[in-house]
């Protein structure tokens, strides 16, 4: 679970992390007392999405103005009329795609007077299974192409849970980001709360970039981007609270309420497969025959019925989808279950593009029985390169061309 940046802010103040002072604005008419409360010179005027590049995108609509993101405004009045040009519009940036997201937020904070610019984040590294930091030099800059370009200007490391965080992790985020003496001790305090705030909060990723010193000599998080371990979400209600559904796809919000494992992705042909590994082999194979998935979505192993069902309202939901490919293994999940969810779903919500079904596995026979003598027109495959075939053929793709390319492969 993501969140924005003012709510990340605020929960890193919560353990003593130093943040600029700033106030969300919800609506326009709340602009003028935020940016008041403030009291300047400097106003910093931020787009709350989630996604990066915030400062550098542009805005569909020609009210809002020409300048990104993030502005910086040289008085009050300023603040206040850049929140009525940004609040509403849609916002573009390399992290958005092209439709961009609408801006339903804004973030009003004071101005910082920056000497020095860092990069730090911390996440999960599963390769150790420890909270592993990541520091830069090169802060407020693409923290990729550093990488790509300078990798040299990128430390990492990790922290063993046994010990937790130690003076040491404090001092070798300050040795990698060159600060001595008073500095260096900030960098210390500052490392050990962020790692007791992630820890604590159950947090999957936290990135801070910049991170700031101030000309008055003061280690500040300039900005703060927050993702949380959605399977520990229920420990956190206070963390719950901040989720803002509007930043999320609607048919992935109406997944989760399932506990089913949905992506929104670009194509037209829907999926709906059991297993993740089988489930990125069905959209690898859909794209080898020239066509491109609408989705990802795994109904887990376990599925009922009624998860079926709702799995297969969810992909037809989608006005891209111009077929639909369900291939089942049934080991624990039993093909007969497969087939009376997709039978109940067709007949509540009807079908209106061509439907593929490979079963095999678990009560297969019985699975192939149901949807024969189900009366639906639904197009039955005897494996995964037949299915494939068929679904992309049936809208109009390139499967002939694709299935030449497998046999040049094989």
């Amino acid at each position: 679970m993501n969140i924005h940046e003012y709510q990340a802010k605020a929960v890193l103040k919560d353990f003593g992390v130093p943040v600029p002072t700033g106030y969300p604005v919800l609506a326009a008419g709340e602009a003028g007392s935020a940016a008041a409360q403030l009291g300047g010179p400097i106003w910093v005027v931020k787009a709350q999405i989630h996604a990066g590049g915030r400062g550098k995108g542009s805005f569909k609509e020609a009210a809002a103005g020409e300048k990104g993101g993030v502005r910086l405004a040289k008085s009050a009045a300023e603040a206040e009329a850049f929140v009525h040009q940004m609040l509403g519009n849609t916002l573009v940036t390399v992290q958005t795609g092209p439709a961009g997201k609408q801006v339903n937020r804004l973030y009003i904070e004071e101005g910082s007077a920056i000497e020095k610019e860092f990069y730090l984040s911390m996440l999960v590294d599963r390769a150790t299974a420890r909270v592993a930091f990541v520091v830069s030099t090169e802060g407020g800059m693409n923290i990729e192409d550093v990488a790509h370009d300078t990798p040299e200007k990128i430390v990492t490391f990790s922290v063993d849970p046994a010990t937790g965080i130690l003076p040491q992790h404090g001092r070798r985020v300050a040795d990698a980001l060159k600060l001595s003496g008073d500095l260096a001790k900030q960098a210390e305090r500052l490392v050990a709360r962020l790692y007791a705030a992630f820890v604590a909060k159950d947090m999957s990723m936290l990135e801070i970039n910049p991170l700031i010193v101030t000309k008055d000599g003061q280690l500040r998080c300039l900005d703060a981007k927050i993702a949380f371990d959605g399977n520990a979400i229920y420990r956190h209600p206070d963390i719950a609270a901040l989720r803002d559904e509007t930043e999320e796809d609607a048919k992935e919000i109406e997944a989760s309420k399932y506990d089913l494992n949905y992506i929104t992705l670009d194509g037209t042909i829907g999926c709906m497969v059991n297993g993740a590994g089988l489930a990125m082999a069905t959209m690898d194979i859909i794209k080898l025959y020239g066509a491109a998935p609408a989705n990802f979505l795994d109904v887990g192993g376990g599925a009922t019925k009624e998860k079926v069902t709702a799995a297969f309202k969810i992909i037809t939901a989608d006005p891209a989808v111009k077929g639909i490919l369900v291939n089942i293994f049934g080991g624990i999940m039993r093909c007969d279950v497969i087939a009376e969810g997709v039978i109940a779903a067709v007949r509540d919500v009807g079908l209106a593009v061509p439907l593929v079904v490979r079963l095999e596995g678990t009560n297969v026979d019985l699975g192939k029985t149901i949807i024969r003598e189900s009366g639906l027109n639904v197009i039955p495959a005897d494996d995964l390169d037949d299915a494939a075939q068929k679904i992309v053929a049936a809208v109009g793709g390139t499967a002939a061309s694709g299935a030449a390319a497998s046999q040049g492969a094989h």
